[in-house]
């Protein structure tokens, strides 16, 4: 009986989790399904730039299983790329973590101390997401405009 899979930790989620062709109704296509413990490896390595070890350690995974798991991830993406699938990030076996928060209280460096969206007018807080401007956010509470806190 094979061994249970680990969670992973992933620092990030995605707002946008679908992505399809244009000019190809969503009904007449396939999809290829990317975990989100798949896509945080694609996120650290090539947009974050980090080496293997540095991305594993920040999953909480060896190093040879995020190599597996960044293949298993690129393969998805090309194949979807190359035969006009769209793409579903969804699934995984993963655990969010807060930025700058890992196991028994050392930091996992996810980008420093959390900033966080604020509504001005009944003052919910959110975790800003990186690349998402506040401004863009709606309040679920009462629908106002966001702003940047601290």
């Amino acid at each position: 009986m094979p061994r249970p899979r680990l969670c992973r930790r992933v620092g990030f989620q995605p707002d946008v989790t679908y992505f399809k062709p244009a000019g190809i109704r969503k009904t007449d296509m396939e999809e290829s399904i990317l975990a989100v413990d798949e896509f945080e490896a694609v996120r650290l390595k090539d947009l974050e730039d980090l080496d293997q070890s540095e991305c594993a350690k920040k999953m909480d995974i060896s190093q040879p299983t995020f190599h597996r798991l960044i293949l298993s991830a690129r393969k998805k993406i090309a194949d979807a790329i190359v035969n006009g699938k769209a793409i579903k990030i969804s699934g995984g076996v993963f655990k969010m973590v807060e930025p700058g928060v890992g196991r028994m209280g050392r930091g996992m460096g996810f980008g420093g101390p959390a900033i966080n969206c604020v509504c001005p007018e009944c003052g919910h807080k959110e975790q800003k997401i990186r690349g998402v401007p506040c401004i863009s956010k709606k309040c679920p509470r009462c629908s106002t405009l966001m702003i940047r806190g601290d």
